[in-house]
Formats: structure tokens, sequence, C-alpha cells
């Protein structure tokens, strides 16, 4: 589908009287703000046109679920005093921005080449990223706030499931709660996989909502994986890097993968 036909499509399902709309012809892209406030969501139509010719309205619902719950969530006041066991890290690739619509800094940490950490405040059915200024107005010290986000993240379940390709073992971890991603940062998880993998341990992930351990053994599984790695990362809800991680002496590091081929390291 184009991305004007989708613009179409949303604008009759988003419209309300106290929003507005801004298409941009160039960037495809759909800016819904609240028109008081005029702070809102901007959607990337040229990912979700493909997307939706296999979804059509479960993938319309979806959106329309997320700037709704996004749009009250940004218009309504929120507090980190009383929600410490709610602050959580999120992944995102480098190309995210680093500040809010109305120049806020957010707080972030970097990660890899691909990936840079930010914190939320889960909100329940959505969560609001965290910038400096509103740490700083609730007296809440980074360094303590990176603590207790680490600490709700290892209290996140890591239910698995396993799919085998000639000899490689797969394993998903796929909640759909905003975090699967953010497990990645679980060094005990991480340490437990490596130890129980016979080959190379290959984690990617290619989007928010899943995250992938690969227990590489042969060729074949490199090209599974980069295959896999690309359809998740081409229609995840927010895409974080379609390349995929070496885990090996607790470091991570991307890889290429080639064809049929071992991977090349991205530094070579």
């Amino acid at each position: 589908m184009e991305s004007k036909k989708l613009k179409r499509l949303l604008e009759n399902r988003l419209q309300a009287p106290d929003r507005t709309m801004i298409y941009d012809r160039e960037k495809e892209t759909l800016r819904i703000e609240n028109s008081q406030s005029k702070k809102g969501i901007t959607l990337e139509l040229s990912g979700l046109s493909g997307r939706y010719e296999a979804e059509k309205d479960k993938l319309l619902d979806q959106i329309v679920y997320y700037v709704d719950h996004a749009l009250r969530v940004m218009n309504t006041s929120q507090r980190l005093a009383g929600m410490e066991k709610h602050i959580f890290p999120v992944m995102r690739s480098t190309s995210f921005p680093t500040e809010t619509s109305d120049g806020k800094t957010l707080l972030y940490k970097e990660h890899t080449a691909e990936t840079r950490i930010y914190y939320a405040l889960d909100l329940g059915h959505s969560y609001r990223l965290i910038d400096r200024e509103f740490m700083k107005s609730e007296g809440v010290l980074e360094d303590s706030l990176f603590e207790m986000a680490e600490f709700n993240l290892r209290s996140l379940s890591v239910e698995m499931k396993e799919d085998h390709v000639a000899d490689n073992v797969f394993t998903f971890i796929n909640h759909n709660d905003g975090y699967d991603a953010s497990r990645i940062l679980n060094r005990t998880l991480l340490d437990d996989m490596a130890a129980k993998s016979k080959g190379d341990l290959a984690v990617s992930i290619p989007h928010q909502d899943v995250l992938i351990f690969a227990d590489i053994v042969n060729k074949r599984g490199y090209d599974v994986l980069a295959q896999m790695t690309m359809q998740f990362f081409t229609n995840g809800n927010i895409p974080i890097t379609a390349l995929p991680f070496i885990y090996e002496k607790g470091k991570l590091n991307p890889i290429f993968i080639l064809a049929k081929n071992r991977p090349v390291d991205e530094e070579d």
C-alpha cells in the first residue's frame, strides 16, 4: 500500500477535536499532536505500509491503541516518587532522538555501536521516556535511577521458546511487555545462555518486543539468523537493529553476516 493511502486510513481512525495531524510528504511521516500542548506521536508510514498488506485492520487497531494511550500519558502529570519499581531500561537504535520534541534531553547511556539504553517510567499500558529535567525535578540522582532500572529488569520473567534448524538452536523471549529487547542487559541471562551453548552464542534485538539467542554450530545457522533478524527488524513496531551480536567474554560485538558464510566482524 502507498503511504498516502495509509495516511488517509489513519487520519480517519485518529481524528479527534483536540488533535492536530501533520503529514510530511518527503519523510513520509504522520504526526498526531494534542492541539493545546503540541505534544504528540510521529508515525513512519513507509515502514507501516508494508505491514498493512499483511495485517490490515489488526495493524490499524494496534496503532490507534498505541497513539491513544501515548497521547493520554503525555498530557497528564507523572511522578517518580512511589514509582521506583516501575522504572526500566529500554533499548533503542543509535539513530533514536536524544531530545524530546520540546527540547528536553532524554536520559540515556551508550550500549554498543548499534544500540543505546534509554530509561522509562512504566505506566501500565504505555510508558514515558525519562528526561533529565523530569529526573531532577523529582530529586532523583542519575546513578540511583540506573540502579533502580537494572534491579527491576532482573525481576522480569524470561520465559523462552526454542526452535531447531540444522542443529542450530534459536531461543526467543517475547513477552510483549515493552522490555523484551531490554533483557539483553541482564548479564546473568547472557552468561547462562553462553554456558549452555555448544557453538558461538549470537544475540539479536531486531525490535523492541523480541530477544533472540542463537547457538550457532554451522554455516547454516548464520544464514538463518541473518534472515530471521531482518524479518523481525522489518516487521517490528519499534525497530532497533538488523545486525546481530556475538557474545564473547562478556562483550557484545555487532557482526555482518554474509550469505552462506561465517560472519565478518564489523570492525574488519
